[in-house]
């Protein structure tokens, strides 16, 4: 029997939460005495992810140009069948949330979002997910013989563990899927919100899409990802791939900096998960003030340039 673990990739680079997910997966493998198997699917150098402790690594580079999450379902199933693998791990992203079920479908699998840690039991399976918007945990038994567990971004963490590995060519057998991607447009140059572990975000307290240019070059001194309020996409100052919250991109950095956003619960709810916020507004009667670690009462105008010249000092330093 095996554990195998889907290590996600874009434009044949492998994301941060493939690294994760694959930390996670040996050691959820030497709980259970299994073997490890990492499946790629037009994946970047498998030799990346021997670091992280992936002996066996299974390459499917069968022409599927993007995500297609019914396509990535029915590969994950049969390399799944053919490695006899009773636990598939997939990471909990925007794209892992939707394959997830369907691979837990077609296997005939339990299925666990949102995992934090660890098994705490593997007879019976209990694992630790998040709860309630990011609110709570729970303990979840997992009693089906097959397992599908969706790992919370930045819960584990990526932990070296250098292997000798090898890897082989899967030839997968892709089915009708449904859709067709004609074009994609993707941002470049940019660190993306789905991978970045600094985010800036700003909200209508930036009064216009005109004063973005501070909270830009925050984001490139600190190398982080922009981002913004529901509000302020819905305005079109700022295009809707920006978006965090609990009806956007869900936020799990190690730094979260919110930036004149008042700090609705649907907001709050889709970046609790981030581990240091920060909060810079005029109102210090402000929800996020509640939420936030450090909080600035201030005029974003006249605190951004000041912290933006105290960081290139510092980094000049």
């Amino acid at each position: 029997m095996s554990v195998l673990v889907f290590a996600d990739s874009s434009e044949g680079k492998f994301k941060k939460t493939a690294f994760e997910v694959v930390s996670y997966g040996k050691k959820v493998a030497e709980q259970l005495g299994n073997d490890l198997v990492v499946l790629t699917i037009n994946g970047g150098d498998a030799s990346e992810l021997y670091t992280y402790g992936a002996e066996k690594v299974v390459e499917v580079k069968n022409g599927l140009t993007s995500f297609n999450a019914k396509g990535y379902a029915s590969i994950i199933k049969q390399v799944a069948e053919a490695k006899g693998a009773t636990t598939v791990i997939i990471d909990s992203s925007v794209d892992g949330l939707t394959l997830a079920p369907l691979v837990a479908v077609a296997l005939e699998a339990g299925y666990a979002s949102n995992a934090v840690a660890l098994p705490s039991s593997t007879s019976p399976f209990v694992v630790k997910r998040k709860a309630f918007s990011n609110k709570g945990f729970n303990n979840t038994e997992v009693s089906t013989d097959k397992k599908v567990i969706g790992v919370a971004k930045n819960s584990y963490g990526a932990h070296e563990n250098a292997v000798s590995g090898s890897a082989e060519g899967f030839d997968a057998t892709l089915p009708e899927l449904g859709v067709k991607s004609e074009n994609i447009n993707r941002a470049t140059g940019k660190v993306t919100i789905a991978d970045a572990d600094i985010v800036v975000s700003a909200g209508r307290g930036l009064k216009g899409p005109e004063n973005w240019g501070m909270i830009e070059e925050l984001a490139d001194v600190l190398g982080a990802a922009t981002a913004c309020s529901k509000p302020v996409s819905d305005l079109g100052w700022r295009p809707h791939s920006e978006h965090v919250g609990q009806t956007g991109k869900p936020v799990a950095s190690n730094l979260y900096i919110a930036i004149g956003i008042s700090g609705a619960i649907q907001h709050l709810a889709g970046i609790n998960a981030s581990k240091v916020k920060v909060v810079i507004n005029t109102d210090p009667e402000a929800p996020f003030f509640k939420a936030a670690d450090y909080g600035i009462v201030g005029d974003a105008f006249e605190v951004v340039p000041q912290l933006v010249e105290k960081l290139k000092a510092f980094k000049q330093a």
